[in-house]
C-alpha cells in the first residue's frame, strides 16, 4: 500500500504554539488554504496513480483537511479513531511554557519519552498510541494491497511512522519535521502478523505558499 500521509492544516492553536491532542480545533484561514493546496497537488497525482481512499482521523482537523483533499480526487473520506492525536492529558490547550509552569515534572516526562509505558499527566501513553495506529494501518495495509491512499492525521502519529519506516527507537526527541499539510509517503505493506515500512519522501511542502509551522513535541 502507497500512503500519502498528510498532516492537517494550520489551526489557531497551531499559531499559538498550543497542545492540541484530542481537543477538537478547527482549521484556520491559513489552514483551509494548505488543505486546498495539498487537494491541488494530490489531484495531479492522482491522474497518474489513482488514490483508492481517502482516510482520516475523526478530529476536526484532520477531517476538514481531507474533506478538501477527498474534493479535489471527486471521492468520500472514511474517518478512523486511530489516527487521532495523542491524548496529552491535562497539558491540552498549554503552552510548553504553561505545561511546564503546570507540572514541571510530568511535562518533561512527556517530552523525553523515556518510557513507552508511562503517562505523564495523565496522557495517552506511548504504547497505547501506537497499538491502535498499528492496528489502524494493518487494516489498511490488508485492505488496499498494491493500491494508493491519502491518510490525513497529526504530528504525534506521524512522529511514530517515521520512527517505524526508518528503524528508529520510539523514545528521546524527533529528529525529523512534521509541518502543517506536509505530504510524507511511505510504502506500507502486510507481512505475517506485522508490516514492512519503506520510507520515499518526507515532509515535502513544495506545494504550499509560505511558511508551514512545525509540531511542537
Amino acid at each position: 500500500m502507497r500512503c500519502c500521509i498528510v498532516r492537517h492544516g494550520e489551526t489557531s492553536w497551531n499559531a499559538d504554539r498550543r497542545l492540541q491532542g484530542h481537543q477538537d480545533i478547527p482549521l484556520n484561514e491559513l489552514g483551509f488554504a494548505q488543505a486546498e493546496a495539498a487537494g491541488r497537488y494530490l489531484h495531479n497525482c492522482h491522474q497518474q496513480t489513482p488514490f483508492s481512499a481517502v482516510v482520516s482521523s475523526d478530529l476536526i482537523r484532520a477531517r476538514q483537511t481531507a474533506d478538501e483533499v477527498a474534493r479535489a480526487l471527486g471521492m468520500t473520506v472514511v474517518s478512523d479513531v486511530g489516527l487521532r492525536e495523542r491524548h496529552y492529558g491535562q497539558f491540552e490547550g498549554n503552552t510548553p511554557a504553561e505545561a511546564e509552569a503546570q507540572d514541571s515534572a510530568a511535562y518533561a516526562a512527556l517530552v523525553a519519552r523515556a518510557d513507552l509505558a508511562a503517562t505523564p499527566g495523565a496522557a495517552e501513553s506511548l504504547q497505547a498510541m501506537l497499538a491502535r495506529i498499528d492496528a489502524c494501518l494493518s487494516h489498511l495495509a490488508r485492505a488496499y494491497p498494491d493500491k494508493a491512499v491519502v491518510i490525513v492525521t497529526h504530528g504525534g502519529v506521524l512522529d511514530i511512522l517515521y520512527r517505524r519506516a526508518m528503524g528508529r527507537t520510539l523514545m528521546g526527541p524527533r529528529d525529523a519535521p512534521i509541518p502543517n499539510a506536509g505530504l510524507n509517503w511511505l510504502d506500507i505493506e502486510a507481512e505475517g502478523s506485522g508490516l514492512r515500512w519503506t520510507m520515499l519522501a518526507w515532509g515535502e511542502t513544495e506545494h504550499l505558499t509560505g511558511t508551514s509551522r512545525d509540531e511542537i513535541l
